[in-house]
């Protein structure tokens, strides 16, 4: 990930997040190794929505909240990829972040 724009390095990690699982802004930005920035890492995926290959739906905020809901086509539709995957929502928060939660690790 040397040669790759801060971007570029959250739009990997956020591919590898797999299928029935979730991951939050603080754990990419703590992998990157900004742990302070979760908000960075926040400003990325709201300039990602373009990219056909990124489960952006799968990045919560660190309370399991939907944040980044409202920059989706439709209000409800991160909450339905989620819940089509398997994952449990109510009041745009995830029942049970920690059932769900992947952490990435070094490659």
């Amino acid at each position: 990930m040397k040669n790759l724009n801060f971007y570029e390095k959250v739009y990997q990690i956020v591919r590898k997040i797999p299928y029935g699982k979730v991951t939050t802004y603080g754990h990419i930005a703590a992998h990157l190794g900004i742990k302070s920035s979760s908000r960075m890492v926040g400003y990325a995926m709201n300039s990602s929505h373009t990219l056909a290959d990124l489960p952006a739906h799968r990045v919560v905020n660190r309370k399991g909240i939907l944040t980044g809901k409202f920059h989706f086509p439709t209000p409800t539709l991160m909450e339905e990829l989620l819940e089509n995957e398997g994952i449990r929502i109510k009041n745009d928060k995830i029942i049970n972040l920690k059932d769900y939660l992947w952490i990435p690790e070094n490659d």
